[in-house]
């Protein structure tokens, strides 16, 4: 990279009633080593002063866009729109969401690594996750993978580096192609769009922590997952579909077997504690819905098994959900 012509890193958030921690945000992105930068704050319609903050920092840095919707946008579709905000120069994207934050370095070393390395798609690096660092995995020599090999150790559970839109870098071309990078459809359309994005191109990793993603109940994705546990759903169709993209056939049904069990598991879990009917009729229709047919057979011979070979907790949590329904 000439450090005499750098690309322009467009920094992406959006926001929705995040005042809490927007200022803090907003400061990491204005502390970075690296200087050429834009940074589009997208405020979706929110109630509270995330406006006032975005612009106060907007009036003391050109570099810094406030952009309004004229509409609330559900949370998948907000991002999309504030990704097609991003300036025609912008050679990579950074988002960092409102509650998250940046390292003083990460701007730098990321570019470097995308610079070092013609390639790659996205640029990954460690996280702290609240107190506990994440997004690792890979051998500390590793600094580089073909996308298709990422993403089969990923299917493997043997390394996670999708942690949080807030953990990657993605290169802007990639981004501009379509205007829905993420699928608005999908609860994990970030996972999905680094499956896509590496059919095609690699990976550079930063074996630095150069974010911080808060961890709190109060996160949108914490708020639209918790009751029925959507996230276990998610993750299975996104392996039934990627899965035969990126693993043989033979890693392919044995890695289906056990996250089917993994899920029967806690469907079980669930019958033993009375779950109402809608918990049912949404895993119902969500598995039809991925082509994986609910199964009653498989859930008694999970039920059967879990009484088997763990009937204390199995009692516990029959026992707690009728005394709870009285």
């Amino acid at each position: 990279m000439k450090t005499s012509d750098p690309p322009l890193v467009s920094v992406v958030t959006p926001v929705h009633n995040g005042e809490k921690y927007l200022d803090e945000c907003i400061r990491s992105v204005r502390s970075q080593t690296y200087q050429k930068w834009e940074y589009i704050v997208l405020n979706n319609c929110s109630t509270d002063g995330s406006l006032d903050i975005a612009n106060q920092h907007a009036a003391q840095d050109a570099r810094i866009r406030v952009i309004n919707t004229p509409e609330l946008l559900p949370i998948i579709k907000n991002h999309n729109h504030a990704l097609r905000q991003i300036s025609p120069e912008s050679k990579y994207c950074k988002i960092v969401h409102a509650d998250d934050a940046l390292f003083d370095t990460c701007l730098a070393l990321m570019v470097a690594a995308a610079e070092t390395h013609a390639t790659a798609g996205i640029i990954g690096a460690y996280s702290l996750w609240g107190r506990k660092v994440v997004s690792d995995g890979l051998p500390h020599y590793t600094t580089f993978l073909t996308g298709k090999e990422l993403c089969r150790l990923t299917l493997l559970n043997e390394v996670y580096c999708f942690w949080s839109p807030s953990s990657l870098m993605i290169r802007s071309d990639l981004i501009k192609r379509s205007n829905h990078f993420y699928n608005e459809a999908h609860l994990h359309g970030d996972d999905e769009a680094c499956y896509e994005v590496l059919k095609e191109t690699d990976f550079a990793f930063v074996h630095q922590v150069l974010t911080f993603v808060r961890t709190h109940d109060e996160s949108a994705t914490s708020k639209m997952t918790a009751s029925y546990n959507k996230i276990i759903l998610s993750n299975l169709d996104l392996f039934m579909r990627y899965g035969p993209v990126y693993l043989n056939p033979e890693e392919y049904k044995k890695q289906l077997k056990v996250k089917l069990n993994q899920y029967y598991d806690f469907l079980a879990g669930s019958l033993l504690k009375l779950r109402e009917k809608a918990f049912w009729d949404y895993h119902r229709e969500t598995l039809r819905d991925i082509g994986c047919p609910f199964s009653p057979y498989k859930l008694a011979k999970t039920v059967l098994y879990r009484l088997i070979n763990r009937p204390a907790v199995t009692l516990t949590d029959f026992t707690g959900a009728i005394l709870k329904k009285k």
